[in-house]
């Protein structure tokens, strides 16, 4: 089992529902530094019957992506990353994101994820006040987050089926269980069991009938959870929340931050970094355009 964070849940749902199986997990995220050359790493998966892998790029490995470990190797089945940001479309990334490395991103008291909507207000020169009083109906709608589920669902089903996983059956009945995402790339626990279940039955494999969902815990709840914004969970029939969620330290218990801490702690975060080192494609289309630039003057 090859893939990032999400790898994790589906491997462990894999061997709750495979008891007979060794599952083994490959992070993306440390390839290069623990086998180096796609061909260690077609070495250290000689033993196994089947390999499903996430999609990786280039630079991930020396000698190729994922597509050069699949050639001539039918055991390698490709299933998707889930990639959803319609329940949290303010979230964004900032820093260097083409460098593929989560430490050449600046974080905010969220990790990685930052609001758009504060990071615009703050390269503008907005207070924390100021910032909160933009979190309201008008903006969103003027900012497109009531249509975020038509480019997120367009992009997540179009790149199913590029690697030949359709999850056109998937999505609608994640949806009917409310919000199913934790932040725009930590789908809950139930999406990563649906995916274990489905690829341990199209390898030809008998997995329990089970719901995995009710045997083993769902991790990536301990690490960001992002708000379901009240505005927004409205336009879904859902209960909404202004309550942001950081990692969990080992140990401690869980904190939770309303708006106005976290956009103050996002704004005490960005005073520690150049103006420059602030990049974020979105916010750069926002203030190069005088209308939207306009909202947070």
């Amino acid at each position: 089992m090859l893939g990032n964070c999400q790898a994790d849940g589906i491997a462990r749902a894999l061997a709750l529902l495979l008891p007979d199986a060794r599952v083994t997990l490959v992070p993306l995220a440390t390839l290069r530094r623990d086998h180096a050359t796609l061909a260690r790493l077609h070495h250290h998966l000689a033993p196994f019957d089947h390999v499903f892998s996430q999609f990786f790029p280039e630079g991930f490995i020396a000698g190729g992506n994922v597509h050069a470990l699949a050639r001539n190797d039918g055991r390698v089945r490709l299933y998707p990353t889930i990639l959803f940001p319609a329940f949290h479309p303010d979230m964004v990334h900032v820093g260097d994101v083409s460098a593929l490395s989560a430490a050449r991103l600046v974080h905010s008291p969220m990790g990685p994820y930052h609001s758009a909507i504060a990071l615009c207000a703050y390269l503008e020169g907005r207070t924390v006040d100021e910032t909160l009083a933009l979190f309201r109906d008008d903006v969103f709608a003027r900012l497109g987050y009531y249509d975020a589920w038509i480019d997120a669902s367009a992009y997540l089903l179009g790149s199913a089926r590029d690697i030949d996983f359709p999850l056109d059956a998937e999505l609608p009945r994640w949806a009917r269980r409310g919000c199913f995402m934790h932040v725009l790339n930590h789908p809950k626990f139930f999406v990563l069991a649906d995916l274990a279940r489905r690829l341990a039955r199209e390898a030809g494999l008998a997995p329990l009938d089970l719901a995995a969902e009710d045997y083993l815990a769902d991790d990536l709840v301990a690490d960001a959870v992002w708000p379901l914004y009240p505005e927004i969970a409205q336009r879904y029939g859902l209960a909404g929340t202004i309550h942001f969620k950081p990692k969990e330290r080992d140990g401690a218990a869980p904190v939770l931050l309303d708006r106005e801490a976290y956009i103050a702690g996002s704004f005490t975060a960005y005073a520690r970094h150049p103006v420059e080192s602030l990049a974020c494609p979105r916010v750069a289309a926002w203030r190069g355009d005088p209308a939207v630039r306009a909202m947070f003057s």
